[in-house]
C-alpha cells in the first residue's frame, strides 16, 4: 500500500510539534504522517533533562519505536490511531530545489524542508504539508511552495470570543436585587435569561440599586457575592470580588483568572488560598521558567536554586506584599512566617513538581499561558482528593516562540471547561497596580 494509490495528504512534522504533544501523531485521522529524520535527531537532542520538553521527547521517541517494532520506517507503517493513519521517516536528499543552498545556511530546519521537497517530487498525486508551531519556518515553506500550517489540536477557535466569566445585566427588577441583599440568595433565576453557565458571575443593576451575583446551578439560585477581606487583601472592583469568591468557594475545584499585568491574579489566588489554610495540608505555588533572550538556565551563574530565583521572585513578592498588611507581631503575620518555616508554602519551579503527589492541597500556577494544552492536562489530572487549582497568568502575553493567544494551555481550559461544575473561570480587566500601570496597558 502506498501514498500514491491512496491520494492522501501527506503531513510533514516538525519537531516542535513533537514537543508540543507527543501524541500529535494520532491526530491527523486516516492522512499520512512523515517525520524528516532531522527531527529524529532534534528529538534525540532534547530526551534528556527534566524540562516538559524533555518528557515529550522521551515520549514521542517510545511512540515511534513502539509503532517500529516489526517494520521498517522507510516504508508507510500504521498509525496507533484506529483511523487507518501511516507513518513513515523521510530523508533529505537533495533535489532540483534546496533549502540549503536558497537560504544559504546549513541549519535543521532547511534539511526538514528539503524532506518536505523530497515527498512532492516522489508523492505528486498527494498534497504535501508541512505542520510547525514555528512561524518563520511555516514561512519558509510557503517561499518554497510548500504549504505551510501551525498544528491545530489544542487551538480555541477565536480569542475575542474566549470566555469572560462574567456579564453586566442591566434592567433587573428591583425585587430579585433586595432579595440578594436580605437574605445572600435569590431563587429568580429568570432574570440570568435563557443561556445561562454554571459558575458564572453577574453584576446585576436596577436604576437604583446593583449587586453582584453568582449563578449557583447546582442549587439553581443566584447567590450574592461580597466584598470580603482575605487575609488582609480586600478586592478593589467587581471582578476582583468575583475571583476572589470563585477561590474561596470549596465546591470549586479548578480557577482560572486571567487579565493584564497588575490587575491582581496571582496576589489574590495567594490571599484567597491563605484565608482557607485550615481546609488544606499545605499550598504551592509554581510557575514555568521561560528562559529570556533564548538563554538556557545553564547560563546562569549559581547551583539550581540560585539560577531560578529570580524567575519565582514575583511569587515572592506578592506574599511579601500580604505579610506587609500585618505588623510582626500579629498573628497571621506569624502564621505566613510558620507555614514557610515548616514548608505548608512552597514557591518553587513548575519543573520541581514533576511526580509530586497533589492530594490535600492549593496549587497555583502562575504565567500558565506559557503551557501547552497537554501540560496543563498533566497538571490538572494529577490532582488528589481535596485538591484546588489555580491557573492565573495573561493569555495575551506568551513568551515562548511556538505558543500564541489560542494554542497556549489558559486559553485551552478556559475554552474547554467553560460550564463545568467544578470549574469557575473570571477575566480581570481593571488594572490596580498603580495608575502608571494602567497608563501604560492601555497606552503602549
Amino acid at each position: 500500500m502506498t501514498a500514491k494509490k491512496k491520494s492522501k495528504k501527506i503531513f510533514v512534522i516538525d519537531t516542535s510539534v513533537l514537543l508540543h504533544d507527543h501524541d500529535s501523531l494520532n491526530n491527523f485521522e486516516d492522512n499520512y504522517v512523515a517525520i524528516p529524520i532531522t527531527v529524529l535527531e532534534e528529538l534525540d537532542n532534547f530526551k534528556i533533562g527534566n524540562d516538559i520538553k524533555n518528557f515529550e521527547a522521551r515520549e514521542c521517541i517510545r511512540i515511534i519505536d513502539r509503532l517500529s517494532e516489526t517494520h521498517t520506517l522507510q516504508d508507510w507503517i500504521p498509525l496507533d490511531n484506529k483511523k487507518g493513519g501511516m507513518l513513515k521517516i523521510v530523508l533529505d536528499t537533495d533535489g532540483e530545489t534546496d533549502a540549503e543552498r536558497i537560504f544559504d545556511r546549513r541549519k535543521n530546519d532547511h534539511k526538514i524542508l528539503n524532506s518536505a521537497l523530497k515527498l512532492k517530487r516522489e508523492e505528486k498525486s498527494s498534497q504535501v504539508i508541512l505542520v510547525s508551531k514555528d512561524i518563520n519556518l511555516r514561512l519558509k515553506a510557503k517561499a518554497l511552495e510548500i504549504h505551510a500550517e501551525d498544528y491545530k489540536t489544542g487551538k480555541i477557535n477565536d480569542l475575542k470570543h474566549l470566555y469572560s466569566g462574567n456579564t453586566l445585566l442591566e434592567d433587573v427588577d428591583a425585587e430579585t436585587i433586595r432579595k440578594l441583599y436580605q437574605t445572600g440568595q435569590s431563587r429568580k433565576i429568570s432574570v440570568l435569561g435563557k443561556d445561562k453557565v454554571n459558575n458564572h458571575f453577574y453584576v446585576l443593576k436596577n436604576c437604583n440599586s446593583s449587586a453582584l451575583a453568582f449563578y449557583n446551578a447546582k442549587a439553581q439560585a443566584i447567590d450574592r457575592v461580597d466584598r470580603t477581606y482575605a487575609y488582609g487583601i480586600k478586592p478593589k472592583n467587581a471582578e476582583q470580588a468575583f475571583a476572589l469568591h470563585a477561590i474561596m468557594n470549596p465546591d470549586i475545584k479548578l480557577v482560572t483568572i486571567s487579565g493584564v499585568a497588575g490587575t491582581g491574579k496571582t496576589l489574590l489566588a495567594l490571599a484567597g488560598s491563605l484565608e482557607q489554610k485550615a481546609r488544606y495540608d499545605q499550598i504551592i505555588l509554581a510557575r514555568p521558567i521561560v528562559a529570556l533572550s533564548n538563554k538556557d538556565l545553564g547560563f546562569l551563574p549559581g547551583d539550581a536554586q540560585e539560577k531560578v530565583n529570580p524567575y519565582m521572585q514575583p511569587l515572592w513578592d506578592n506574599l511579601n506584599f500580604i505579610k506587609s498588611q500585618f505588623g510582626e507581631n500579629e498573628k497571621k503575620y506569624r502564621a505566613i512566617e510558620e507555614m514557610q518555616q515548616q514548608g505548608k508554602i512552597q514557591i518553587c519551579p513548575l519543573a520541581y513538581i514533576r511526580g509530586r503527589s497533589l492530594s490535600n492541597v492549593v496549587f497555583i500556577v502562575d504565567e500558565a499561558q506559557n503551557l501547552t494544552p497537554h501540560e496543563v492536562k498533566t497538571i490538572i489530572t494529577r490532582a488528589g482528593e481535596n485538591t484546588k487549582i489555580i491557573l492565573t497568568g495573561d493569555v495575551r502575553q506568551i513568551d515562548t516562540p511556538y505558543l500564541d493567544d489560542t494554542s497556549n494551555g489558559l486559553s485551552y481550559v478556559i475554552d474547554r471547561m467553560k460550564g463545568e461544575e467544578l470549574f469557575c473561570h473570571v477575566t480581570l480587566e481593571k488594572g490596580e497596580r498603580s495608575e502608571l500601570a494602567n497608563l501604560a496597558n492601555e497606552k503602549l
